[in-house]
């Protein structure tokens, strides 16, 4: 399956929710989804997608939190797996689609075939994890995934590739920092 297939079904079914999307091409195809004042795209930095939903997840446990990954971005920050499971909020979901690349920067393999991460998810304390292979496993999941509590994991194994002319992330990081804070809190800067 495409990753950007599984995206939009995963998206579809978020509404709402204050979102956080790792750096590079899933964000990319997060933003082309359709762009939403509770999303937050990472731009430029590598790993940090879910310790910024952890800590939304909880200074905000009334709401869902979810955090859309990729395998590469999941590695590069391990810890945060462990932290999340050891935490243990109930409103966080994480949808990681692993494509066994590093999509953004040329394709390079990781090794995410060798570190199977819905495991090491389930070792460092997730509630439930998922894994689903196709596109209709993925909604399925899903939606298993988010009528429970968390934390929860969804791994896809998705196609390597991007899409042709995708679009770029619009919104400055200080006005996405400022939207998610408006989005979490309620707070106006």
């Amino acid at each position: 399956m495409k990753r950007w297939e599984a995206v939009e079904i995963v998206a579809a079914k978020i509404d709402g929710a204050l979102t956080v999307a790792c750096n590079g091409m899933l964000g990319r195809d997060l933003w082309n989804t359709g762009d939403r004042p509770e999303r937050f795209y990472m731009i430029g930095s590598m790993g940090l997608a879910s310790a910024i939903g952890l800590g939304l997840a909880v200074t905000q446990p009334e709401k869902r939190v979810v955090v859309f990954d990729g395998d590469g971005n999941v590695l590069m920050n391990l810890g945060g797996l462990a932290n999340i499971g050891v935490i243990g909020p109930e409103n966080f979901y994480h949808f990681v689609f692993d494509n066994g690349r590093h999509a953004s920067t040329g394709g390079q393999r990781t090794i995410a075939g060798d570190v199977p991460l819905e495991q090491v998810a389930k070792v460092c304390g997730y509630e439930r994890v998922f894994r689903a292979d196709d596109i209709d496993a993925v909604a399925r999941a899903t939606d298993e995934l988010l009528g429970g509590s968390g934390p929860a994991m969804l791994l896809m194994k998705v196609d390597p590739g991007n899409q042709r002319e995708v679009g770029r992330v619009e919104v400055t990081p200080e006005d996405l920092a400022t939207r998610m804070r408006v989005a979490a809190t309620g707070d106006r800067p």
